[in-house]
């Protein structure tokens, strides 16, 4: 699959607004409902599912509404390699990539896990995470484990093929770009299927197509890559 060097001020910025819930209506209302409570569910929330289906946009989509209402939130994934402290003016923790942990980083997650479910100052954090696999089947210490399983666990079903085809050309009409059947195809056999990625390459033919003046096209993709 051929990944593109994209502008990255194309990308959206991911958020719980423009996740495409279809099959998922139901994690997406959980996390709705508890960025507008004023007092939130101190349960963690632990997200799982094939790559490209949505884990890490809720991730962030939570983090951008819990920063637009003044909460402070502290992020650890799989790409992260120091040891930070647990902070404990945190008001949110999240981890992301958890089946990628090495064994520090799992020592990491679980100091935080432990620092926000159980504060010294008695405040309500809340946690999210995500995984590719449910909790029990996370190859990671067991203590670890058990605490990412207590709470909601919800599985992510990434879109099937009528369904991207169907949210590729919603999103190109919105932008006022005709996408013909042969350009969809081209998209979804040469390039990576996650939906996100699918967006930001739709930004960038649009954008590629304005400063051309052309169509979108299966050449103008390949004159794109060309340029590329």
């Amino acid at each position: 699959m051929k990944q593109l060097a994209l502008d990255i001020g194309l990308a959206p910025q991911p958020s719980l607004s423009n996740f495409e819930s279809h099959g998922n209506e139901a994690v997406l209302k959980h996390l709705s409902l508890w960025t507008r409570d004023e007092k939130p569910n101190p349960v963690p929330t632990y997200l799982w599912g094939d790559p490209g289906s949505g884990k890490t946009h809720l991730l962030n989509g939570v983090r951008l509404v819990a920063r637009e209402h003044g909460l402070r939130v502290s992020w650890f994934d799989a790409q992260r390699f120091d040891e930070p402290d647990f902070d404990d003016r945190a008001d949110v923790i999240i981890l992301d990539d958890c089946h990628l942990y090495t064994a520090t980083q799992q020592a990491v997650a679980f100091n935080w896990f432990v620092n926000a479910l159980n504060p010294a100052d008695g405040r309500t954090r809340g946690v999210f995470s995500a995984g590719h696999a449910p909790p029990a089947d996370l190859k990671l210490r067991d203590d670890l484990r058990s605490r990412l399983g207590w709470g909601h666990v919800f599985q992510l079903h990434a879109l099937d093929e009528n369904q991207r085809r169907a949210v590729l050309r919603r999103a190109a009409d919105e932008r006022g770009v005709l996408l013909s059947d042969e350009v969809i195809d081209f998209m979804l056999r040469r390039f990576s299927r996650d939906l996100s990625s699918l967006m930001l390459l739709l930004a960038h033919l649009d954008q590629y197509a304005l400063r051309t003046q052309r169509s979108v096209t299966v050449p103008l993709i390949k004159a794109m890559l060309e340029d590329e």
